[in-house]
């Protein structure tokens, strides 16, 4: 699932971007610091980030410096209630992929985000392997050995979780995350349970079970 970082010291508007963006079907994570949206960017699992200029200890210049460094090139999206063109330079020249004024209208910020998003796929491969397991991102068709086989929407996107991070242990925290885009529950089986599904259609050796911590592509 695409996965939006949402970074601004002011948590009503963390609030009100993050119930848009669930809206459009995408998973949201808040920060309302530097420090902490450089930490959630750089984790490797961020797809695009709404960057507020305005922010304490670090502010949104200094965290755009900080990821185009480290080689993160995800789309970056910034807000400021700042006027002035020397403002609008300076974010683009440190690697910002668009800029918008406070206040803004949900509804074209929405469209900007599509919009990069959209960039981003078409410029991103779209065919994961991994042995003899296939996945085309946007036809979403998999394929084992060669031979098509029918994946649910959701057994897709946990597939394509463990064919984007090979030999990485995935917690039942983060998987429930990025697939289901909910908070950890204790007492959900949900992830077991497709793993299982994953298991009989993609095959049983692929899937490790981490005892303690989750699963394992291997």
């Amino acid at each position: 699932m695409t996965r939006i970082l949402i970074v601004d010291d002011e948590p009503h508007i963390v609030s009100l971007v993050t119930r848009a963006v669930r809206a459009e079907g995408f998973d949201a994570v808040g920060a309302e610091d530097g420090p902490e949206a450089l930490d959630l960017a750089l984790a490797g699992d961020i797809d695009l980030m709404v960057l507020d200029v305005g922010l304490p200890s670090m502010n949104g210049f200094e965290v755009l410096r900080h990821l185009r460094s480290a080689g993160v090139g995800i789309p970056v999206i910034m807000l400021t209630a700042r006027s002035g063109t020397s403002d609008t330079i300076e974010g683009l020249d440190a690697g910002a992929s668009d800029y918008v004024p406070k206040p803004f209208a949900v509804a074209e910020l929405m469209a900007r985000v599509r919009s990069r998003l959209r960039e981003t796929v078409a410029s991103a491969p779209v065919i994961l392997s991994r042995g003899s397991v296939v996945l085309d991102i946007l036809a979403r068709r998999a394929t084992v050995g060669g031979r098509d086989v029918d994946l649910s929407a959701r057994e897709f996107a946990l597939a394509e979780q463990f064919l984007r991070h090979p030999g990485e242990v995935l917690t039942r925290e983060v998987l429930l995350s990025r697939v289901w885009g909910l908070e950890f529950d204790p007492g959900s089986n949900v992830v077991d349970v497709y793993v299982r599904y994953l298991r009989a259609k993609l095959g049983p050796d692929h899937i490790a079970t981490v005892r303690g911590e989750g699963y394992r592509w291997d």
